[in-house]
């Protein structure tokens, strides 16, 4: 009987030697660190959504001067490069309107 109380003390002891840290450290957060983190985090949002629309914006330019995503892979990083330079306009081009 003896033996059972000196476990059962130990039990509680561990419990009570493990919970005492989580409490002291979990602290209520206050209205402005809510409202910063909240502000962060649409902010954060907002960057992503731009971020996201100009990588589409960006891809469906390629697509237009031929670029085709499900294309071959093994030629991935040529097709690539061939859509971008069809996309950019020449510098060394002659100008429709000269003589």
């Amino acid at each position: 009987m003896f033996q059972n109380r000196t476990i059962a003390l130990c039990a509680a002891v561990l419990v009570s030697v493990m919970l005492v840290p989580a409490a002291t450290f979990a602290q209520p957060m206050g209205a402005s660190e809510a409202s910063s983190s909240v502000t962060s985090k649409a902010q954060r949002k907002a960057e992503s959504k731009a971020r996201r629309a100009r990588k589409n914006a960006e891809l469906t330019e390629l697509k237009k001067h031929g670029y085709n995503a499900a294309g071959s892979q093994a030629t991935y990083p040529q097709n690539v490069q061939n859509a971008e330079a069809r996309q950019k306009p020449s510098t060394n081009a002659i100008p429709a309107s000269a003589p």
